[in-house]
């Protein structure tokens, strides 16, 4: 009786333990998100940073002002900005900038962002200088492109010719120009200003500092910075590397070759005996039981 109930457990637990090494252990994968992003791009025809200062500088008048500023995606086109400024040109309105063409367009996507701004036959005026543009050009153009994976690139032209002030002016690209005119001002150009980094660019046709001091019209002197077609990019965020997935059929014959290594030390191939010999034991373990019944009874 002690025998039998201790042959039970015994064959059960022999039993158990050969269906486990038959199992085989399950394939895992994971998937990794590609993370790609978009490259980011913006444009503007004409940017003005100018402090206008009134009554011998007792009072000043920012005039900060920008004409077809975009940011991807988006175009934008118009040839006219008047700006309004309470005490300058008494009062009336200055058209700061005219022109034939003013266009800036900006796109982005996953394969790139790229920006282009355009001018042609446009004149720039300042407070106080009514019937004196400060510059006119006949074209000028800047474009940036930030490809996925390439190196990004600035461009920028000036076509034709430029005047400053009424003076005609030869620029150069080893330094700004200065225009001088006795009792109106000075003007300070530069030409074609790029900049490119591993991810970015940007470009500007032209770069303007003034100083104009007109003797008329209540405005004592207007100094600042503009700025005429300027684009800039980002290059977009590279994908992420989708995570490698286990090859199933490489874990499947590392599961075979387990299971073979196992026959070879004696636990793989005669496992499907083992788990038949404890089903037997457990049987003839039954059997005894009961017989042992069968005589208590009787």
């Amino acid at each position: 009786m002690n025998s039998n109930t201790f042959r039970m457990p015994a064959a059960v637990l022999l039993a158990t333990g050969a269906v486990a090494l038959i199992a085989a252990p399950p394939a895992l994968a994971t998937d990794g998100g590609s993370g790609a992003g978009q490259g980011t791009s913006g444009a503007v025809v004409l940017r003005t940073g100018l402090d206008v200062g009134l009554l011998n500088k007792a009072v000043h008048l920012p005039l900060k002002a920008t004409l077809n500023e975009v940011t991807a995606p988006a175009t934008a086109e118009k040839t006219a900005l008047t700006v309004t400024l309470d005490g300058a040109e008494q009062g009336q309105p200055v058209n700061v900038l005219k022109a034939d063409v003013a266009t800036a367009k900006a796109t982005a996507d996953a394969n790139g962002a790229r920006a282009e701004a355009n001018l042609a036959h446009a004149r720039v005026h300042v407070p106080g200088l009514p019937a004196l543009s400060l510059i006119e050009v006949e074209k000028v153009t800047s474009k940036a492109d930030c490809e996925a994976g390439k190196k990004p690139v600035a461009t920028s032209n000036v076509l034709g010719t430029v005047t400053a002030l009424g003076k005609k002016v030869t620029l150069t690209a080893g330094g700004p120009t200065k225009v001088d005119v006795p009792g109106v001002g000075s003007v300070s150009l530069e030409l074609s200003d790029t900049q490119t980094t591993s991810t970015t660019a940007a470009a500007a046709a032209l770069r303007l500092k003034v100083s104009v001091n007109p003797l008329n019209l209540n405005v004592a002197q207007v100094d600042g910075e503009l700025v005429l077609a300027e684009a800039h990019c980002e290059s977009p965020k590279p994908a992420a590397k989708p995570e490698a997935k286990p090859d199933v059929k490489a874990q499947t014959a590392l599961t075979s070759s387990t299971q073979g290594n196992l026959a070879e030390t004696g636990a793989g191939s005669v496992t499907p005996w083992i788990a038949g010999g404890a089903l037997l034991l457990l049987g003839a373990g039954g059997g005894a039981l009961a017989l042992t019944r069968r005589g208590r009874s009787s």
